[in-house]
């Protein structure tokens, strides 16, 4: 299939399905669940501010994280044309240069809504979407390094929903404790990126994208995901016990000897285990989350 082809797509009517299908709503969850983490943590009173809260759910799920999932659809579309043909581009269900103007719209509207909101929401809103370009939008395209897209992609989808949450919650900087916090687990989800990336391994040497399994292997990768996934953790168990909450501390710490028992089995096969893995220990992984962002809504680190 030509360029041209791969870029228009066969002619097809109007699919709403389509473009719903295009911003991956089972990907909107991880930013939903920091977002939610954000809020938790904030201590503020909630019922007040809904508003303002149903915003942020918008910018962080359907919005921030739909626009990186359209913009990665129209630049991997000639790659999908091969693999995919059904995805809503190369099917013909999104045809011609629609995707883009929908990419586009969609970060006009993420812009829009996040100005409305106050101007941390706004500066958190367009540095996500700022990644959400580059991680697939030519000259940068950090999907082509591991290195670089995963954490941009970890960033997106935990650091700053969190941080958005708290600052939509309190009306301003969140606080250097709930910054610490977003980027520790932040840094971790680059971990969970680098397994996730074990399902197109083949694909993936095929098209030339140096994802971390394709650069290390896949021991050498699995092995560094598990350190990255582990090592923020145990800084936030040891920042919640520095902030005065042992017993938030023990449990996060109990959740990452879970974690450590199920990254030993893991490292024995970790191509095969990869996707085992993604659906048991970054259940405990987000769990983890939640307990540091109830630590925080209990004072810790005021």
């Amino acid at each position: 299939m030509d360029r041209a082809r791969a870029t228009m797509g066969p002619t097809a009517g109007f699919s709403l399905s389509g473009y719903i299908e295009l911003t991956k709503p089972i990907t909107w969850f991880p930013p939903m669940w920091a977002f939610g983490c954000g809020l938790v943590g904030s201590g503020a009173a909630l019922s007040e501010r809904l508003f303002f809260i149903a915003g942020g759910i918008a910018l962080a799920g359907p919005l921030v994280c739909g626009t990186s999932q359209i913009v990665n659809d129209w630049y991997d579309r000639e790659v999908d044309a091969i693999n995919e043909p059904d995805r809503p581009i190369p099917s013909g269900r999104v045809p011609g240069r629609n995707a883009y103007y929908f990419a586009l719209a969609w970060t006009a509207l993420s812009v829009i809504l996040a100005a409305s909101l106050g101007p941390w929401i706004l500066a958190a809103a367009a540095v996500g979407l700022a990644l959400a370009w580059a991680y697939s939008a030519p000259p940068l395209r950090l999907k082509r390094n591991g290195w670089w897209g995963n954490g941009a992609v970890g960033l997106c989808y935990e650091g700053l929903p969190w941080f958005t949450a708290t600052s939509v919650a309190v009306a301003g900087f969140p606080g250097w404790p709930t910054v610490a916090l977003a980027l520790a687990y932040s840094a971790g989800a680059h971990g969970i990126m680098t397994l996730n990336d074990f399902k197109a391994l083949d694909g993936d040497r095929r098209f030339g994208i140096r994802s971390l399994p394709v650069q290390l292997g896949p021991d050498r990768a699995a092995r560094l995901a598990c350190w990255v996934m582990a090592v923020p953790q145990a800084i936030v168990v040891a920042l919640l016990v520095y902030w005065g909450a042992p017993i938030h501390a023990g449990i996060v710490a109990a959740i990452l000897i879970a974690q450590v028992v199920l990254m030993i089995k893991l490292l024995t096969d970790p191509r095969r285990l990869a996707p085992w893995y993604n659906a048991t220990g970054i259940v405990l992984y987000v769990s983890g989350m939640m307990v540091a962002a109830f630590a925080l809504r209990t004072g810790a680190g005021g």
